[in-house]
């Protein structure tokens, strides 16, 4: 063949494989080089490898391949016993080695370098190449995968030590609300977010920005002393599925916790429930509505005798607060709503808490409380004594009625 038409040859090869290349795999690829360089006939395995850069040594395979097609597995690439080993098949001791490094107390080996550090990927290969293995970072993720870990955060699941009656006040507490809601009764859960600086503080969570640009913040978190903090305090209505959250700009204490429950009432509670006769609450038993606050009772009092309705407090036991409806219910999904954006006034904090939405309908109302409320004010036992406070049989210090005073 006269060399122009041995180029020529060369560029038709090429332009062939260059239209269906990229669609072959392995085997697909050697298959069709081989049939290509057998069409030319003599001097074919040469063009076809200066077309497309394959070695001599692989046509041939494929050729010989094509001459044995029918006792070739069709579903294979390459020939059984193909390919490098895996490099756990050929280090036996790998995977001990890597388990040992990952949980040096409980596989034997308390003693580990890594066992007071962060054993990320690039630390635990360090440490196996250091033992004398050679292995990369990715090698090292599949095998952590292989043994049965993957990446975990801490879980809050040891509440350590429980009251003995701990489950009978859930059961007290879940019989007393069923009644409530039955009746046709306002059941509340209440409770106080975590309060929150207001100024261009980091907020937990991350929010979709142009790539590049993430919004700027404080690297600090030191208060703000001209914007100060706010206190969320929720009212959760478990059988309208909706909330009502007071937003304090001053002290988080018992009379700002009746208050928000009291803004509740006037605003949204008598309209829903025109047919009362008592609130049923739920709560905590610590904090500014805790069982043990002479403020909050006396409060409460203030309160029923306003309203001239009966005051049913369920507390929950200490240790359990994450039980309260109101903190999966309500609180949970204002901080997803609000995540990754700085809360940068008390408007912000309204607004994001108010456009508070999930798709079972949950709807959230949000005020502010703009109240000064005093920190470390004492109630007499005196005082307490005229209160008409009546405790339940079962634990009557986290289970009371609170009824109207009679004039």
């Amino acid at each position: 063949m006269k060399e122009h038409n041995k180029k020529e040859a060369i560029e038709i090869i090429r332009e062939k494989y260059l239209s269906i290349g990229f669609c072959l795999d392995e085997r697909g690829r050697r298959l069709w080089a081989a049939a290509e360089a057998r069409a030319y006939g003599r001097g074919g395995i040469a063009r076809v490898s200066k077309a497309i850069g394959m070695s001599n040594r692989t046509i041939d395979r494929g050729l010989k391949e094509l001459s044995a097609s029918e006792l070739i597995d069709k579903s294979r690439i390459r020939k059984v016993g193909a390919g490098r080993k895996l490099l756990k098949e050929t280090k036996l001791t790998l995977l001990k080695a890597l388990d040992a490094l990952v949980e040096p107390t409980s596989r034997g080996d308390p003693e580990s370098p890594l066992r007071w550090t962060s054993k990320s990927v690039r630390k635990l290969t360090d440490e196996l190449n250091r033992q004398g293995y050679v292995i990369a970072f990715r090698t090292t993720s599949t095998l952590l995968k292989d043994l049965g870990y993957s990446l975990q955060s801490n879980k809050k699941t040891k509440e350590g030590a429980q009251h003995t009656d701990r489950d009978a006040q859930f059961v007290h507490i879940n019989t007393t609300v069923k009644k409530a809601l039955s009746e046709r009764q306002p059941c509340i859960s209440i409770d106080t977010k975590k309060k929150e600086n207001i100024g261009e503080f980091k907020n937990n969570g991350k929010e979709y920005c142009e790539k590049g640009k993430p919004t700027k913040v404080k690297t600090h978190d030191f208060p703000d002393k001209k914007l100060g903090k706010v206190a969320p305090y929720g009212v959760y209505d478990i059988g309208e599925n909706a909330g009502w959250v007071s937003v304090g700009i001053s002290s988080d204490t018992a009379e700002f916790a009746v208050n928000s429950i009291r803004t509740w009432w006037y605003t949204v509670g008598e309209k829903k429930y025109p047919d009362a006769q008592r609130i049923t609450i739920t709560a905590d038993c610590g904090g500014s509505n805790g069982y043990r606050v002479k403020l909050w009772k006396f409060s409460l009092q203030e309160l029923a005798n306003e309203i001239k309705k009966d005051i049913v407090v369920c507390h929950f036991p200490p240790g359990t607060s994450k039980w309260n409806k109101i903190e999966h219910k309500l609180f949970s999904y204002i901080s997803k709503n609000w995540r990754g954006r700085p809360l940068v006034s008390v408007e912000t904090v309204i607004s994001l808490i108010s456009n508070t939405t999930t798709s079972t309908g949950l709807t959230v109302t949000a005020v502010v409380d703009e109240n000064t409320y005093e920190k470390g004010r004492e109630i007499s036992q005196d005082i307490m004594n005229l209160l008409n406070v009546k405790g339940d049989e079962f634990h009557p210090e986290w289970n009371y009625t609170i009824s109207p005073q009679i004039d």
